[in-house]
């Protein structure tokens, strides 16, 4: 016992030991909690491809018995799906572009452009991120009906152009790490200040603008509250609300409910993992500024 107890100290006594045994324990964590965040969406796609008599079975079952494929053809069938798809991808698309550029644009203002009162104006933009977006439901309905935006998609993309407080939190941390020397060499070779944003900035923060434009997509893609309040013409619709509209059509028949959730989420999934490397260097926000 002395001797499998000394074999114990030594082996936890030594510094790379112990550094593999807490990487072994940090990734067995790391899998676990991965396998639990991930349970929803199997259960996802575990329901899409059942029947309605193993769906409702009891207890669940986490693997279909059998695989039924006909369940997308049917969603697809149901619903105008692609109809709801082309008008979000538009409506997504013009968001994203809108916020990369106004939210670009206005971080290059406030880090390398110097102006009387620039950091009372940046604490005032940023004290927005107190306001709740529900506070604002009521005077931008009114503003939108007074101007005749109503039932158009107007009211889904314009505010896009117009900046987001944390989007231009992040963007402006990362253009205060570019020096301002560059800034002072472009000034003298004759560069105004759209020709430093655009040509110089905004290719220097690639992996930031790349995760602006995430979320600015799965804001825009996941939206449900404000196509509802606006848009009344099914021809509009986004895809979210053609998922209501679907539900109410079959009855919630969970399997063709949990597949067309799952083609809606196809998109999202597959933007992240081809751009998560540049997501993950977004989000590491320098806090010391070099300009």
């Amino acid at each position: 016992m002395r001797s499998i107890e000394q074999n114990k100290t030594s082996y936890f006594s030594s510094t790379k030991n112990r550094k593999r045994f807490v990487q072994i324990a940090v990734l067995f964590i790391l899998i676990i909690g991965s396998l639990f965040i991930l349970s929803p969406i199997w259960w996802m796609i575990a329901t899409s491809l059942k029947d309605m008599k193993e769906v409702m079975a009891y207890p669940p079952t986490f693997f279909p018995k059998e695989l039924h494929w006909e369940n997308y053809k049917r969603v697809l069938d149901a619903a105008p799906f692609a109809g709801y798809a082309a008008n979000t991808l538009i409506i997504t698309a013009i968001v994203v572009v809108g916020n990369v550029l106004s939210n670009s644009f206005i971080a290059y203002g406030f880090s390398k452009i110097k102006f009387k009162g620039r950091n009372t104006l940046f604490a005032i933009v940023l004290a927005t991120m107190m306001i709740p977006g529900f506070v604002m439901l009521i005077p931008q309905y009114i503003i939108f009906s007074k101007v005749g935006w109503l039932n158009t998609w107007l009211p889904l993309i314009v505010p896009a152009f117009f900046g987001n407080a944390f989007n231009i939190f992040l963007l402006r941390q990362f253009f205060l790490t570019i020096p301002n020397e560059l800034i002072e060499a472009a000034k003298i070779d004759g560069a105004n200040h759209f020709y430093i944003w655009s040509k110089l900035m905004i290719p220097l923060t690639k992996p930031a603008i790349v995760t602006i434009a995430i979320f600015s997509f799965n804001g825009a893609w996941n939206d449900f509250l404000s196509p509802l309040l606006y848009i009344n013409d099914q021809a509009l619709y986004t895809l979210q609300l053609g998922l209501q509209v679907f539900q109410g059509q079959t009855n919630t028949q969970w399997n063709l409910l949990m597949g067309a959730s799952l083609l809606v989420l196809l998109p999202v999934i597959i933007l992240f993992f081809l751009f998560q490397r540049y997501f993950i260097e977004g989000m590491n926000i320098t806090a010391g500024s070099k300009g």
